[in-house]
């Protein structure tokens, strides 16, 4: 495909909103190369847009990079698609990958709803800079990796920037199992059939403050344990 495909607006990459279009604008700023623009987008999507698991709503309005950035919070498939979208808009050619993750310190209620410690279909976001395509991974905003003892993922826009496999006190934190590949868009009816198929309790599980848990999972010690 050509560069020009990855920076016109999508159905939920739509980085024509005048909203998008306004944040991209204040976050990347005029300055600077594409790889320090791309820089800055990456950490105004990262820290200023809250990560939530039980906001995993797999509909057009869910997942639609505008109306995640209304809200000030999504999970990471929800997250990965806004910093897409706020690249496209900032001229930057940006989609979404997914991969499946093994997520040792996921909270207990979270794993218990899943029925699992994998993550299928966690998103990221590649941006094509430098020539190259490059691994973003904006989900977890630096708050809530404080909560979790965990080191805030940093992107300097040359390396790829996936989950550390540690904590900072050396527990096993998170697992690439698969990597699934990037899409030109969110891929709506895979993410669907994803959560039917793996996470059916998801569906009743109401809302929690995922900070909060997180946040006693470092007091106590506890983590969840790997299933199969």
């Amino acid at each position: 495909m050509a560069q020009e495909d990855w920076l016109g607006p999508t159905d939920l990459l739509d980085s024509d909103h005048p909203a998008i279009r306004s944040f991209a604008t204040d976050a990347a700023g005029d300055a600077g190369s594409p790889v320090e623009r791309a820089v800055r987008l990456y950490h105004a999507v990262r820290d200023g847009i809250r990560y939530d698991p039980y906001s995993a709503e797999i509909t057009t309005d869910g997942l639609r990079a505008s109306a995640v950035l209304a809200r000030g919070r999504g999970y990471c498939v929800a997250k990965a698609g806004v910093l897409a979208a706020v690249a496209r808009a900032a001229g930057i050619p940006a989609r979404p990958g997914f991969a499946d993750v093994r997520n040792h310190l996921a909270t207990p209620r979270l794993i218990e709803l899943m029925g699992t410690d994998v993550f299928y279909y966690h998103g990221y976001t590649e941006l094509l800079l430098e020539g190259r395509w490059v691994k973003a991974t904006p989900a977890f905003n630096i708050q809530m990796c404080e909560r979790f003892g965990v080191a805030p993922l940093d992107f300097d826009g040359r390396e790829d920037s996936v989950f550390h496999a540690f904590d900072v006190t050396g527990r096993q934190h998170m697992e690439y199992v698969l990597d699934r590949g990037p899409r030109d868009d969110i891929p709506l009816d895979e993410l669907r059939e994803a959560m039917r198929r793996y996470y059916p309790g998801m569906a009743t599980a109401g809302g929690g403050d995922f900070e909060a848990e997180a946040g006693s999972v470092r007091r106590d010690g506890r983590s969840g344990e790997a299933r199969d």
